[in-house]
């Protein structure tokens, strides 16, 4: 009895100490994941940069533009999922948004693109971006880029809330 209470005690111990260990920490970034709450709100991207990349090597992103013309962009982020962002312009996207806390990548946020008609729950595609930092008034996204088969860059953007 004395040997299945002690390897009860041990079993209890290991799982402790893994659930203690796991990560609520982003594993590209190191910054704990960001609370939903932070992201409402209204944005603009204030800067765009590239990590590991060479400047002009991504045309298009989003389906919609250069990462350069999303500077100046306006994103309107409410808590339902709903939002919509607006380039420097006048184009404007409704779009469908959340946090996924369960990437490879650490924290996720991403959005689909919703056209006149659609529902969200209907639309199969959309982006994702890491969420680099999110401290309620600045926020940093990245969204990854293959280089060649080994590699990965990303296209840095920065966002200040208005």
């Amino acid at each position: 009895m004395k040997k299945i209470m002690k390897l009860a005690f041990l079993m209890s111990a290991i799982a402790l100490v893994i659930s203690a260990c796991s990560a609520s920490k982003n594993t590209v970034t190191g910054t704990p994941n960001v609370s939903r709450g932070k992201f409402t709100g209204t944005w603009t991207i204030s800067t765009v940069t590239y990590e590991s990349l060479v400047e002009n090597a991504v045309q298009t992103v989003f389906d919609q533009g250069p990462p350069a013309s999303f500077v100046g962009s306006t994103w309107n982020l409410t808590n339902s999922g709903n939002g919509t962002y607006t380039m420097s312009n006048g184009t404007a996207q409704k779009i469908f948004w959340s946090v996924n806390n369960a990437t490879s990548n650490g924290q996720a946020f991403q959005f689909k693109k919703i056209y006149e008609g659609e529902k969200p729950k209907n639309v199969a595609e959309g982006y994702q971006l890491v969420v680099a930092s999110n401290d309620g008034n600045t926020m940093v996204l990245k969204t990854p880029i293959a280089i060649g088969s080994t590699g990965t860059g990303y296209v840095v953007y920065t966002f200040a809330k208005k």
